[in-house]
């Protein structure tokens, strides 16, 4: 196996040192797998496109169709007469929106999520565009973890769309068969997958290994409706190959930099010097790289986390400006004060500090914060605290994006008054025509 990685290494004066270096690697997780009679399994569970799979189970003819989710309601489908629907398609589109998710029909196109839809359409014009329906994508994602928690109930929420699951306890997990040394662990994976598909009609893909990194990484190997579980035995095979930049943590800069130091996989990583890293990339970043390549990560899966922050933002369809557009940008700040409030009481927080983001026509980023004097959840307090940090913003070009975020949270139970501040004086910049 290790012979096999060679042609992945790129040419150095170090060459042969990192030959014994993968050697002696290949050697080590052979004699870990070895002595490991009950690991620890961690499960990283990925739905399949998962908008673009809720969209399928509501209009099931574009089954097989190259789709991307990330329209406005402007594209939402047309009921005809004779009961069909008309769908838009990413050739009539006109705008900066971006791909929300796309199915693996139009990935197979070069279209994929983050790309701007102007530019997927000159990849895939005949792709049908669908607009983004969060409310139905919340339910799914609420009824694939309640699926899922009946069988596994140590979960680490990672998203709309993904968990991590620790399945070390449950019962027959470490289980062997006389053909299948992880009869166990496969047999509750695939159970689980099982449920979620009852549940939603929708298919995961999930990866299975001693750690969160490894299960991260595999459950994109086998896409989609996959299964992959491996052990450290399998890194040399299964990760080392892969690209550097495939590991969660770098970046493009990073994978950039890596690229131009000659070192392109995973395996190439694994086989650096630690003292050569850290000269190239900082002491902690560096040690980092060699530890998350040789598949190292005792990280624990965490059933409880409090967010540090909650906000809402848009991107707008064309810039706006602070004067001329005053009244429409208005109406969204109010909306996006709305949707934070709604956010905020859903999740069970209140708020100290409220904050503002802008986005300006030449991508500038600006923030601006202000901390109440109480605790707030309501949406007109909310509007009045991030209209006070709008009034410190430069106000004196267009605007691509406006967001508000709620930071310094608490959980309404731990306080002891959850009452807002009212909403005091609301003549900020909106109103007074400063904006």
């Amino acid at each position: 196996m290790a012979i096999a990685l060679l042609i992945h290494l790129p040419p150095s004066a170090t060459r042969l040192k990192r030959i014994s270096r993968i050697i002696a690697y290949t050697h080590g997780f052979m004699e870990t797998a070895a002595r490991q009679h009950a690991p620890r399994w961690i499960a990283h569970l990925d739905m399949d496109a998962f908008y673009a799979s809720v969209e399928l189970l509501r209009y099931p003819e574009l089954r097989g169709k190259p789709l991307v989710v990330g329209g406005r309601r402007a594209h939402a489908p047309e009921q005809l007469a004779d009961g069909s629907r008309k769908f838009a398609s990413l050739r009539d589109y006109a705008g900066r929106g971006v791909i929300t998710t796309a199915t693996y029909e139009a990935r197979a196109l070069g279209v994929h999520s983050g790309m701007g839809l102007m530019k997927a359409a000159g990849l895939a014009p005949d792709a049908v565009l669908l607009p983004a329906n969060f409310d139905e994508y919340r339910k799914f994602s609420r009824l694939f973890k309640a699926a899922v928690r009946e069988i596994a109930p140590l979960i680490e929420d990672r998203g709309i769309d993904e968990i991590y699951i620790d399945l070390s306890g449950l019962a027959g997990v470490h289980d062997a068969s006389d053909t299948d040394p992880h009869a166990g662990v496969r047999d509750v994976a695939l159970r689980i997958k099982s449920r979620v598909h009852k549940a939603t009609g929708l298919t995961c893909s999930i990866g299975v290994s001693p750690n969160k990194l490894l299960s991260k990484l595999c459950s994109e190997l086998d896409k989609p409706n996959g299964l992959t579980i491996i052990t450290m035995a399998d890194i040399p095979g299964r990760i080392w190959p892969l690209p550097a930049n495939k590991i969660n943590g770098i970046g493009p800069k990073a994978s950039e930099k890596l690229t131009a130091l000659g070192v392109n996989t995973v395996g190439d990583l694994a086989a650096c010097d630690e003292l050569w890293l850290k000269q190239h990339f900082g002491p902690n970043f560096g040690a980092w790289l060699l530890r998350v390549a040789q598949g190292q990560d005792d990280r624990e899966v965490v059933t409880f986390s409090r967010p540090k922050s909650i906000s809402r933002e848009t991107t707008f369809e064309r810039d706006l400006h602070p004067k001329r557009d005053r009244e429409e940008l208005g109406k969204l700040f109010t909306r996006l004060c709305e949707q934070l409030a709604i956010d905020l009481q859903r999740k069970g927080y209140a708020a100290k500090t409220i904050g503002v983001k802008l986005r300006f026509d030449d991508f500038r980023i600006v923030s601006r914060v202000r901390t109440a004097d109480q605790w707030i959840r309501e949406a007109a307090a909310i509007r009045h605290w991030a209209g006070q940090a709008l009034k410190t913003a430069p106000l004196d070009q267009k605007l691509r994006l406006l967001g508000v975020r709620a930071e310094n949270l608490r959980e309404l139970d731990a306080i002891a008054s959850a009452e807002d501040t009212g909403p005091h004086d609301d003549r900020d910049q909106l109103t007074l025509g400063l904006f």
